[in-house]
């Protein structure tokens, strides 16, 4: 599937682990579990834990998005998907500014969530698309 473009209608996907932008999101909360446990053991309940629970919250709030009856709500839950991703880069810097991560790792988080947000702006397209019929 494309960025932006989806081959199957909604009725199409049986389950939310089909969407492209799930399976970003996913590969990206993957990537910032492994990154995390690098995190000195001070940052363990703090800097780590943020960072996990934004990459959590990705794909499970695409999942419950996914979930609902009504478009909008969907949607709205898309965008707070989208708005943990942009979570996770803040606390990637915040690593990055205090040495515990390299900038090239940093480079490759960016990367990352790029995907996951062009993956999931192209979902809310859709369901806005699908919502106006």
């Amino acid at each position: 599937m494309e960025i932006g473009k989806f081959v199957k209608t909604m009725s199409e996907f049986r389950t939310f682990e089909e969407l492209e932008c799930w399976k970003a999101g996913r590969e990206l909360r993957v990537w910032a579990s492994v990154k995390a446990k690098t995190f000195p053991k001070e940052e363990r309940f703090v800097l780590c834990s943020q960072l996990n629970r934004a990459a959590r919250s990705i794909t499970a709030n695409i999942a419950e998005g996914y979930g609902r009856f009504h478009y909008q709500e969907n949607i709205q839950f898309c965008r707070q998907s989208r708005g943990s991703a942009y979570e996770v880069l803040d606390h990637l810097i915040t690593a990055c500014d205090e040495g515990y991560i390299r900038e090239e790792i940093l480079a490759e988080g960016r990367d990352l969530i790029e995907t996951a947000v062009k993956l999931i702006n192209g979902y809310v397209r859709y369901l806005e698309k699908q919502k106006s019929k």
